[in-house]
């Protein structure tokens, strides 16, 4: 089994039973990213033997949803809590990564979530890195899990 179909279902474990919503993968997998529109991302960064990010990015609509279900309560403007949901998930997703790669007998430190959020943004990697990008779709509409390991 390749990390893409671990992340993929880890993601479905996570949002299954935090978020009671359950996704699908949307379309092929990809190694590049499509700059972002009103969108916000959660992100972790991953160092040790291996270096890297992990991101989950939503569609400002899609974050709302997943805020309101994750919390069970209606939000309907960005604000603190969805920043804290984003980064929550991108957290949750992030210790699984890293179990994925340590079970590889691979040392990783995980660094706190941050959020970044905007009308029109790119996620670009700094250095050679392999990239895979998860497309899913939920009742809530789409959003992408991407992985960045420095080469």
């Amino acid at each position: 089994m390749d990390i893409s179909e671990k992340i993929i279902e880890s993601t479905n474990e996570i949002f299954s039973s935090m978020v009671m919503m359950e996704l699908a993968v949307n379309g092929e997998i990809r190694d590049c990213m499509e700059p972002l529109t009103n969108s916000i991302t959660g992100v972790i960064g991953l160092a040790g033997t291996h270096k890297g990010v992990l991101a989950i990015h939503f569609p400002i609509t899609v974050a709302l949803a997943i805020t309101s279900s994750f919390l069970g309560m209606d939000v309907d403007e960005m604000n603190e809590d969805v920043e804290d949901a984003v980064g929550e998930l991108a957290n949750m997703l992030g210790g699984s990564v890293k179990s994925i790669l340590s079970a590889k007998g691979r040392d990783i430190e995980l660094s706190l979530p941050s959020v970044i959020s905007g009308e029109n943004y790119d996620f670009q990697p700094t250095r050679e890195v392999d990239r895979v990008v998860i497309p899913f779709k939920c009742d809530a509409g789409e959003f992408s899990v991407e992985l960045e390991l420095e080469k």
